[in-house]
């Protein structure tokens, strides 16, 4: 194998790292495409093609071997890992960086944990909770009550997504806990207002970004991922949608 061909390798690997990592962290697809055809295009290699979906990006160089592919399983939040890939494509395109030099910040990047402590997640889920039903004009009496409602969904969600690894049973067991808590704390008098308690509770579950991206994606051109992205949004929101009714269903 010559150098030549061994540079292009690393060059390969890097671009499809890179956007692995974008699409995991819950970047957009145009954005995905872009910063994998500016690293090429840093090394000279203007014609690159490329497909990305949430599931599996498809990358060749201009008069490389067979197009390569990667495959997505897991697709998060992590803002950090996104700004930390521009970062070293912007080094990459000053010239401060090789390919392997690259291919290797990329596989350090891709290991790094960057998520906030797990007790961090929960209280700014609950303190969240509490501040949606203030701001979708709830009293004040039922504050407290979201606080409460809302950290504990969470921290379902939480429990059950990492022992089952079921996304869609996740959000419907944490919708689940939140509507029947609300519902508790409604009957015994602690709250006041139930539809405000459960749906400031459920803010924290809400896919926003994935919404905004698939949104923005089909704004771009990018319908595969557009419309997945919006089916994956649409089944989460039936998800949380059918854990609270199910408690409607039972106890009203």
């Amino acid at each position: 194998m010559n150098n030549n061909h061994l540079n292009e390798q690393h060059l390969i690997d890097a671009c499809l790292l890179a956007g692995k990592i974008l699409m995991k962290s819950g970047a957009e697809t145009y954005r995905v495409e872009d910063t994998m055809m500016r690293m090429a295009a840093s090394y000279g290699f203007n014609e690159t093609q490329s497909f990305v979906t949430p599931t599996g990006i498809i990358f060749s160089l201009e008069g490389s071997n067979p197009s390569q592919f990667v495959r997505i399983s897991e697709r998060g939040t992590d803002l950090e890992k996104i700004t930390k890939v521009n970062h070293i494509s912007r080094s990459i395109a000053e010239g401060k960086l090789n390919a392997n030099e690259a291919l290797l910040a990329l596989k350090d990047l891709e290991k790094a944990n960057f998520a906030f402590p797990i007790w961090l997640q929960i209280v700014a889920a609950a303190i969240a909770s509490g501040s949606f039903l203030i701001m979708f004009k709830g009293t004040w009496a039922d504050y407290v009550p979201a606080i409460f409602v809302g950290g504990i969904g969470f921290s379902t969600f939480l429990v059950i997504h990492f022992h089952a690894k079921v996304k869609f049973f996740s959000e419907f067991s944490a919708s689940f806990v939140i509507g029947l808590l609300g519902m508790l704390a409604v009957n015994n008098g602690w709250g006041k207002q139930l539809d405000l308690i459960v749906i400031a509770s459920v803010m924290p579950l809400v896919p926003g970004l994935l919404i905004t991206n698939a949104i923005r994606d089909l704004m771009a051109g990018h319908f595969v991922s557009g419309l997945s992205k919006g089916a994956e949004a649409f089944l989460t929101a039936l998800a949380i949608g059918a854990g609270v009714a199910f408690v409607y269903s039972l106890w009203l």
